[in-house]
């Protein structure tokens, strides 16, 4: 895959920003977390596939303020993300501006969080 310079430097101000704001980011699983992980995020990363469920998991993450999705673009987590919104909406906040961001920045070549770890050799 092709990575342009453009790319990386949004990339680090994209991080930089999800760094900055307070907020749970919310993935589904380990290797979405690792990839984020590997490319400078700093915060607490809740990973979905934790809670056995999605009604356990949307009852344990209504105590955030802010919930940031960044869930995959697959029809799976496109599903998830859906269906969480319309679970959590009256309940707490939830972003999914990053998870927009972040397709926007990759141009759509990542369709899943944890192949973000092909831009780790160059952001470090």
């Amino acid at each position: 895959m092709i990575i342009t310079e453009q790319e990386i430097l949004e990339l680090q101000k994209f991080i930089s920003q999800l760094n900055s704001k307070n907020g749970k980011v919310i993935v589904e699983g380990k290797k979405d977390r690792i990839a984020l992980k590997k490319l400078g995020y700093t915060g607490e990363i809740l990973e979905f596939h934790k809670f056995g469920g999605i009604i356990n998991f949307t009852d344990s993450i209504a105590k955030y303020e802010n919930i940031i999705i960044l869930f995959d673009w697959d029809k799976k987590g496109r599903y998830l993300t859906r269906k969480v919104i319309n679970l959590l909406q009256r309940r707490t906040n939830v972003d999914t501006s990053y998870k927009r961001k972040l397709r926007e920045i990759t141009k759509g070549k990542i369709i899943f969080v944890e192949q973000l770890m092909c831009y780790e050799s160059h952001l470090v």
